[in-house]
Order: structure tokens, then sequence, then C-alpha cells
């Protein structure tokens, strides 16, 4: 049960990491260097990119579960 939790936060911080490099120069560009310095503007990019990665993460698990490569 412990190796499920893991690799369940390992998928996340991944899931995470790559959404960041993907989307953060994107984001940057259309909303404004400046605009990106806001507080309020970096909490709603990251809340974003915890509900993609989340999302992702679950639907990671949910298909690796049918091959065998988790049993949960």
């Amino acid at each position: 049960m412990k190796s499920i939790w893991l690799i369940a936060i390992l998928l996340f911080l991944g899931n995470l990491f790559l959404f960041y490099k993907l989307t953060i120069a994107y984001y940057k560009r259309e909303s404004g260097e400046n605009m990106y310095k806001l507080w309020g503007s970096k909490l709603y990019f990251w809340q974003g990119a915890i509900y993609v990665s989340t999302g992702l993460t679950l639907l990671m698990l949910y298909i690796l579960y049918p091959l065998n490569v988790l049993a949960f």
C-alpha cells in the first residue's frame, strides 16, 4: 500500500514539473511579465497547474491498474 502512495506522489510531482516547464513561458508571455509578478496571477497559474497535475495523475493510475503494474 505504501508503494502506491509513493508512485502516486512521484507521478504527481513529475506531471506538475512537466506542466510548469511546458506552460510557464506561454503564460508569462500572454499575461505580461509585470502582470505575472502579482500574487493573484501566480495563484491562478499554480491552482490550474495543481488541478491538471491531479487529473493526469489519476488518469495515469487508472491506466496502470488494468495493465497489472499497480494493484490497489
